[in-house]
């Protein structure tokens, strides 16, 4: 069958194309086009004369560079793949000149399209690329939110530490960051109208603190024996503003995270315990899951197989994960098992079962984790619900 492969190199700015036939004939000479709108309309109008069924589009996979591209031409029902550099960079060697420039490389991606196996990217793998950015983003998020509640304590015990013992669930809920943004030191909240303290951790809290509560606070704090410097209560303000600005922002990640998992329609959403998030980012870092043509491979990817220690004639029986590959998706693994053991008798079986033999709780889910990757595997390779009893 007649076929017109086209190779293009990705760069931050301007990405440059060739096209050759099956025969081996150039039919478009390398060319730059930009990293825009503009440059991606000039992409359509070379290929235009084409039969688009008989396109394959070849990218080399290089960072986040690629991602606008492949957004863009998949929709529109071009058979786009991409290529793992080692495969181009082995083609490369194997040319008598061993030249390489942008309009080389073109012709090296075609050529890679030609003799190697190629697998198209199809929206469900834009959907689980989506997954993978966004979950990564929530998890730097959760860890900024993270340092500034931990900063936020500090400054709190500064300016009234008594405050940490009064509410049972500590500082960090809507009710106390009410009270601090508008009263951040014990004089201020002191001076408050009693009328006006009651109203606002009442509303705060959904009516969870009552007039009882504001009159002990009172009292509390022109007891306090907290710093009444001006610069900590400008800390506790804007740390409590921007861990709002954080919650907020999480809200909508997790929100999009959620909409695209269940447009997806994946089976992995079948397994009691796993949420949208979890699944979504375990969906996300997996991606495709014939890159992994074993259980065991993904389960080294997620870093939960065993590390191996040998010297001479010892070898170590038992030993720690190994904790390398997929950091985001060993963390929603082994937050997934947590929530799978509390959903499932076989897993909790399980999990006691490790427990038994002296495991940490930590090691145990661990164990829970790495029985659940090989199902999971299962399950996206033949596209199966969960059904273990």
């Amino acid at each position: 069958m007649f076929m017109i492969y086209v190779g293009i190199d990705i760069a931050k700015l301007n990405h440059f194309a060739s096209a050759i036939s099956s025969d081996g004939e150039v039919l478009i000479e390398p060319f730059k086009f930009t990293n825009d709108n503009d440059g991606f309309l000039l992409l359509l109008s070379k290929l235009s004369s084409f039969d688009k069924s008989s396109l394959i589009i070849g990218l080399e996979s290089t960072a986040h560079y690629d991602n606008n591209l492949l957004a863009f031409l998949v929709p529109k029902g071009f058979q786009v793949c991409l290529i793992n550099p080692i495969q181009t960079s082995t083609m490369r060697r194997n040319n008598i000149r061993k030249t390489k420039t942008d309009k080389v490389d073109t012709f090296i991606i075609c050529k890679t399209l030609m003799m190697q196996p190629h697998r198209f990217v199809t929206l469900y793998d834009i959907g689980l690329l989506q997954l993978k950015n966004l979950g990564r983003f929530r998890q730097k998020t959760v860890k900024q939110r993270t340092r500034l509640k931990i900063q936020l304590t500090s400054y709190v015990d500064q300016v009234f530490p008594e405050l940490q013992y009064f509410f049972k669930s500590g500082i960090h809920h809507k009710g106390c960051y009410a009270l601090l943004k508008e009263a951040p030191s014990p004089e201020a909240i002191a001076s408050m109208h009693l009328t006006h303290l009651t109203h606002l951790l009442k509303s705060a809290s959904h009516g969870h603190f009552k007039r009882e509560t504001a009159v002990e606070l009172r009292v509390l704090a022109q007891k306090s024996v907290g710093n009444s410097d001006k610069s900590l209560s400008i800390q506790v303000t804007h740390s409590i503003e921007q861990i709002e600005l954080l919650d907020r922002q999480l809200e909508q990640i997790e929100s999009e995270m959620s909409d695209i998992v269940h447009s997806l329609d994946s089976v992995i959403m079948t397994i009691p315990g796993i949420g949208a998030i979890n699944g979504g980012m375990i969906l996300g870092e997996i991606g495709d899951i014939s890159r992994f043509t074993s259980p065991s491979k993904l389960l080294a990817f997620a870093g939960l197989d065993p590390s191996v220690y040998q010297s001479g004639n010892f070898e170590a029986k038992h030993t720690r994960m190994s904790k390398r590959g997929s950091r985001a998706l060993r963390y929603a693994l082994i937050n997934a098992a947590h929530n799978v053991v509390k959903n499932n008798k076989t897993f909790q079986d399980y999990y006691n079962q490790k427990m038994s033999e002296g495991r940490s709780h930590y090691n145990a889910l661990g164990h829970c984790a790495g029985k659940l990757v090989r199902i999971i595997y299962k399950m996206l390779t033949d596209n199966v619900a969960f059904n273990l009893a």
